[in-house]
């Protein structure tokens, strides 16, 4: 049994299932663990959602970023819009395909401004068309939104770039934009999803991207199947070898060279007439 098992052939299968086995036991964990994050994470953005509005001015201030635990947080404003300084983010999904999402300072009362990415607009003849965002009300309005850290290349995997074309830019990097304007904006921005008043022609309203806990838990039972069905197929192929040698060596035995006569060396019965008898007729002949 042992020299089957430690075979050559057999080794290899070992090493296999030894390397094998614990690799799929630790990628279940791993997706057990990435399915508790993003659960985590539904969660969050569902309690967030359903909490009431607070000013803004409760999350986030001037110079420091939005927490991640206030992400998806309802914040109020009020103030006017500048849209001298607007600006339009490309590449953004809308009703109609691909086009702009309107970024629009809010100059608060208290006097930082609140970014707020007002919706969506269609994109001109081409990507480097500007088109003209819908107008807003003029004078004070109030403002509730859904509060969003800043952008950048860490979190999106994209970066502002030089060369695009003037109004238009790739993340909403608030540090980057902080340089640019004339006030000071709080941390994070805001996708609007209401205002008052309401302007006649307003853009797209921005859909809330929702969390999804994915499939991860169920990879997490498969890598486990895996590891399972390794150790099974195993156990089932040391078995079998184990059994085909037996038989090998059972029927070797069994088919040796014929037994050896009678101790007297006469033969057995079917040896046939023996040629040393005298009582037989041609013994009988010779005599005569």
């Amino acid at each position: 049994m042992l020299k089957v098992l430690f075979s050559s052939r057999m080794l290899a299968f070992h090493a296999l299932v030894i390397l094998a086995v614990p690799s799929f036991i630790w990628l279940g964990f791993w997706q057990l663990d990435r399915w508790e994050t993003r659960s985590a994470q539904v969660n969050l953005q569902q309690d967030n959602v359903a909490a009431e509005a607070v000013p803004v001015e409760d999350l986030t201030s001037v110079g420091t970023d939005v927490a991640s635990d206030d992400r998806w947080r309802t914040v109020e404003a009020t103030g006017t819009w500048d849209t001298d300084n607007e600006v339009l983010l490309r590449n953004r999904d809308g009703s109609q395909g691909v086009g702009f999402h309107v970024l629009t300072p809010l100059v608060t009362d208290e006097g930082p401004a609140l970014l707020v990415n007002r919706g969506w607009i269609e994109r001109g003849e081409d990507a480097h068309d500007t088109p003209e965002p819908p107008a807003v009300p003029d004078g004070e309005v109030t403002v509730q939104g859904r509060l969003h850290y800043s952008e950048n290349e860490d979190n999106t995997g994209l970066s502002n770039r030089d060369d695009l074309p003037e109004g238009q830019i790739m993340i909403v990097d608030v540090d980057e934009l902080d340089e640019r304007l004339p006030y000071d904006v709080y941390g994070g921005y805001a996708e609007l999803t209401d205002q008052d008043p309401v302007p006649e022609h307003p853009p797209e309203r921005v859909p809330l991207h929702e969390e999804d806990s994915g499939m991860s838990a169920s990879y997490a039972v498969q890598w486990w199947v895996f590891a399972a069905v390794a150790v099974v197929g195993w156990i089932v192929l040391m078995r079998r070898e184990v059994r085909d040698a037996r038989e090998q060596e059972a029927a070797g035995g069994d088919g040796g060279e014929p037994g050896p006569g009678p101790a007297d060396g006469t033969g057995g019965p079917d040896d046939g007439p023996s040629d040393s008898g005298a009582d037989t007729p041609r013994a009988q002949a010779t005599v005569e």
